[in-house]
């Protein structure tokens, strides 16, 4: 069951109620229950003080708060009045999700550098100060990602063979920088090898037109 509609019918509230509370419409709050709409970090903050949640935890599951927000209870007992969602703001700055989806074939999306909006930085990259996330586009790695997830990307740890990657290509007919979100076979000084599950097929580019190869650390729905 969808974590908004849960939390939401544990306390007791209809989406009508609840999108009132947020100053919305009941259809935006069937829309972010039904996965038809992302759980941006803006929609978080908005729905989770009145789901009984912080922000993160909304996003990221129970337990989620651990890590760079360790010592809160301790920040609690002593007076303060401090929220959760707050000090993860504070401490570990949130992660820019870059591209721009066009759809391709096989999964590419457009890399130009421009931001879409910022999420939540999960624990794991509190200090990766470049880390960034992009969405997948299309069921190409299907079952391992769905079309709209968000994948979070750690630039600086190298990638092995079997890891999961966002590999940034020149595309010389689209004269542009296409992103792929694919399975890290090999990269050496003749080509880089990435697979794709849907339907199963190797992706072959050539050496020189590779920008870079990232290592995807989690992905999953925000």
């Amino acid at each position: 069951m969808n974590a908004i509609r849960k939390l939401r019918e544990q306390r007791g509230l209809t989406q009508t109620e609840l999108a009132r509370r947020v100053q919305t419409s009941q259809p935006q709050i069937n829309r972010l229950e039904a996965g038809e709409r992302q759980l941006s970090k803006e929609w978080a903050e908005k729905l989770a003080p009145h789901l009984g949640i912080s922000p993160v935890g909304l996003m990221f599951g129970p337990g989620s708060e651990d890590g760079p927000t360790a010592g809160f209870s301790d920040l609690k007992e002593n007076g303060s009045n401090a929220e959760i969602g707050s000090l993860l703001l504070d401490n570990a700055n949130d992660v820019p999700v870059y591209g721009q989806a066009v759809g391709g074939d096989d999964g590419e999306f457009v890399l130009n550098g421009e931001k879409l909006e910022d999420v939540f930085r999960p624990p794991s990259l509190s200090s990766v100060i470049d880390a960034y996330a992009v969405y997948v586009t299309g069921n190409s790695m299907e079952p391992r990602y769905f079309d709209g997830e968000v994948v979070y990307v750690n630039p600086v740890k190298k990638a092995r063979r079997g890891d999961f990657v966002v590999a940034q290509i020149r595309d010389n007919e689209r004269e542009t920088i296409m992103a792929y979100v694919k399975r890290f076979v090999r990269w050496n000084e003749r080509e880089l090898v990435l697979l794709q599950f849907n339907p199963e097929k190797e992706l072959k580019f050539r050496a020189r037109d590779v920008i870079s190869v990232h290592l995807a650390v989690m992905g999953g729905s925000v």
